[in-house]
Order: C-alpha cells, then structure tokens, then sequence
C-alpha cells in the first residue's frame, strides 16, 4: 500500500481552523468603523461600503477557489487565501500607521482596497467544504460538514464581541496587528499539519487515475474530483444545486445580513445602547446561529437533509413573523434566537444536501452554492432598509416579511426535494443517477 499522509479528523481540524481565521473578516471594519468614520469623515453610504466589502470579495471569491481545489488541490488553495488574506490586514494596519499622512479619499480607498484582500479569507468557506467532503463518506458528509461549518462561523461574534476589548487595551493599530498574528500562526498550522486527500497525494506521487482511485477507495474515500472547468460546468447544469443556491440565500445570505442588520435594528427600532446590540447580535444571534449548525449537520445525516430543509425553513419564517409583530425587547430577542436556531439547522442541510445532489462536481456545487448564495448578505440589507424609507420606523420590523417570503418559498422547494428524493439518505438515487450526477 502506498505511503499518504493525514486522516479525516486531522483534514476536518486543520479546515475548521483555516476557515475560522479567515471567516473573522465579517467582522473586519463592523466595530472599528466607528473610529475610521470619525477620523475620516466618512459617509453613511462610504461606511456602508466599507463595512460590506470584505463580504463581496467573500462572497464572489467561493466560486473560483473552490473550483480549483479540484486542480490544486485543497492545502494549496486555502494556503493561498491565507496569505491574500494576510496581505490584506498588512495593508490596513500600514494604512493607518501613515493615515495621518495621507488624504482622507487615498486612506479611504485603500481602506477599500484592503479590506476586499482581507475579504479572501471568508472564501474559505466553499473551498474548505470541498476540502472537507473528500475525506469524508457520504453517511458522515452532514455532521463533518456540520462541525467545519458550525465552528468555522462563530469567528465573526467572537471577534465582534473582543474586538471592542482589544481597542481599549491595545487601540486601533494593535487590535490590527494582533488580528494579523493570529492569521499568521494559523497559517503556519495549516501549513504543518493539513493534507490533500488520499487521490490527489496518489496522482502527486505519479499513479494512474485508475490505481490512485483504486488505492483511496480502499482507504475509505468515496468522492473525487475532477478538473476545475468540469466541476463547475457539471454544477452549473444540475438543477438541483440551483434549488440549493436559493434555500443558501435566505439561510446563509440572510445569516450575514443579520449580522450586519441587527445593530442597526436593535439601537434605532428597540432602543438599546450599542453595547447591548453588539451581543444581542454576536453573541445571542450569530453564535448561537452558528452553533446550531453542528447539531443540525448530525440530524440531516440521520433523518436525511430534505426533511431537516422542510423543518428549519419552518422555524425560520415562524421567527420571522415573530419580528414582524415584536416591538418590545424580550419578544424580539426570542424572535431573533428562532430565526437563529432554523438558520443555523438548514444551512447544515444544504451542504449535507450538496455532495448528494453533485457527487463528481462537489468543487463547483460548493463554489456556486456558497457564493451565490451567500449574496443574500449583499442584497437582503438594502431591501431591509428600503422598507423603512417607505413605511418609517416600523419598517425595521416590517421588513422581516423578506424572510418570510423567501422562508415560504424555502420550505416549497424542500417538500419538492423530499418527496423526490427524500427516500434516498446518503446515496445517489436512481434518479439521479440517470442525469449524469452519480457518473464517474
């Protein structure tokens, strides 16, 4: 038997870390604006800007890098966006040690600019879930996923909620510098201790695609992957990843629009001071939200993923409608731990949902899955806003009928999912397999 490297707790370990340094950058400038804009004079709209940059970079970028993991394999491409990443907070913190040096629009665009590089790293997510997925049977795909996912996305209410802390006792530059430390050692880690999986270290080592599948199978790998172009031209013709890129948006996009929306929501509508907001929103809302998605993961491995779908998009719109009605503080806070709990359940059951629906193009459904779908956390802020130009202050709770729609609507195709495919736990059904998903 031939010589490779690593195991599937080690592959899941080293991915969790990588994605969870890099996934911190939700919450790159959501603290320190604050200061920037005062120092700056920045606008409500450059703030928002600035603030929403590291999640287009991170959104957009998911599609590209988790296709390569294919070519690449996964240790190079996450060592990559690292390093982007680094480079990104190296230019911040340059950027304001010489700020005072430097126009207001220069500091500002390279604010910019650098914050998109930092932004690198929260692609992280699809390429680590390809990574991820390869080293893991299909029975196992949903909690793997479920603890990488889960744990890698409490980063941005951990740094919400020390990032304050770290201004008092190490200011601006040094909660910067110490952010940049932490990247450094956690790519080091990654570095040592990360592996490709056991067919990607087998064709490295110069065997045939027949033998090195031949000697993985026998190891315990049931997922391959194919060439970066093939992986997202398979994806990209699967209806059923199209249907996930929807059920994504509401879940994970609407996720990170919380995120960003709940301060706003939380001081302007309920009353309460920023303090208060930030862990009514790191720490009640997005932790928790993240949280669930480990159980979530082991319940979609055992009760299959379409039925998890069909009862968390239930859970979610049911909170939704809970803030549509709230106007006091406890009712709210229960409303946004219920939205918390459905989100968190059904973003596991998409991604366990994933390599059953694209098997040979698991690179590209990630790609396309977790970037497009994440975009809700681009477009869901506006139209959150927009209710409240219409309807005044009670459209911060009107708003929420945007989760409800979308949350009805995901909950439809889950019931489709399920009476379809819903019989099928783990394996590709015949279905599937005659449109060309279960090939090899």
């Amino acid at each position: 038997m031939a010589y490779v490297k690593g195991n599937k707790r080690i592959g899941l370990l080293s991915a969790t870390i990588a994605f969870f340094a890099g996934f911190a950058a939700v919450a790159l400038y959501g603290i320190t604006v604050h200061k920037l804009a005062f120092i700056l004079h920045l606008s409500v709209m450059e703030v928002g800007w600035l603030v929403a940059i590291p999640l287009v970079t991170g959104a957009f970028l998911r599609i590209p890098f988790s296709a390569l993991v294919d070519t690449w394999g996964g240790k190079r491409v996450i060592l990559l966006q690292l390093f982007i990443s680094i480079i990104g907070v190296t230019g911040i913190i340059l950027t304001l040690q010489n700020i005072a040096s430097l126009s207001s629009s220069l500091a500002y665009k390279l604010l910019l600019s650098f914050g998109a590089l930092a932004g690198t790293g929260i692609s992280i997510f699809s390429s680590g879930t390809t990574y991820v997925s390869y080293w893991y049977p299909k029975r196992e795909q949903g909690t793997a996923l479920g603890i990488y996912a889960g744990f890698g996305n409490t980063a941005p209410g951990i740094f919400t909620a020390i990032i304050p802390y770290a201004l008092i006792t190490l200011g601006l530059i040094g909660a910067y510098l110490g952010w940049w430390l932490f990247l450094i050692v956690v790519t080091i880690i990654f570095l040592f201790v990360s592996s490709d999986n056991y067919y990607q270290q087998l064709l490295k080592k110069g065997y045939s695609d027949t033998e090195a599948k031949r000697i993985s199978q026998e190891l315990g790998q049931e997922i391959f992957p194919t060439s970066a172009k093939e992986t997202l031209k398979n994806a990209a013709r699967l209806w059923q990843v199209w249907l996930l890129v929807i059920l994504y948006f509401i879940s994970f996009g609407g996720f990170e629009a919380l995120t960003e929306w709940l301060p706003t929501y939380w001081t302007e509508f309920i009353g309460v001071t920023i303090t208060e907001a930030g862990i009514l929103t790191g720490i009640v809302y997005s932790l928790l939200t993240a949280l669930f998605r480990v159980p979530g993961g082991f319940w979609s491995d055992r009760y299959g993923g379409e039925k998890i779908a069909i009862i968390s998009y239930g859970i979610l719109t049911f909170g939704s409608l809970i803030m549509i009605f709230s106007r006091y503080l406890i009712l709210s806070t229960i409303g946004e731990i219920v939205m918390a709990i459905g989100m968190g359940i059904a973003n596991a059951a998409v991604f366990k949902l994933l390599p059953k629906y694209a098997k040979n193009a698991v690179g590209g459904a990630s790609g396309l899955v977790g970037g497009l779908g994440s975009a809700g956390g681009l477009f869901i802020p506006p139209a959150l806003a927009y209710v409240v130009t219409i309807f005044g202050k009670i459209g911060f709770a009107l708003g929420f009928i945007v989760y409800t729609i979308f949350g009805i609507i995901s909950i439809g195709f889950s019931i489709f999912l399920f009476y379809k495919y819903g019989k099928y736990k783990h394996e590709i059904s015949p279905e599937l397999k005659k449109e060309n998903i279960g090939k090899s």
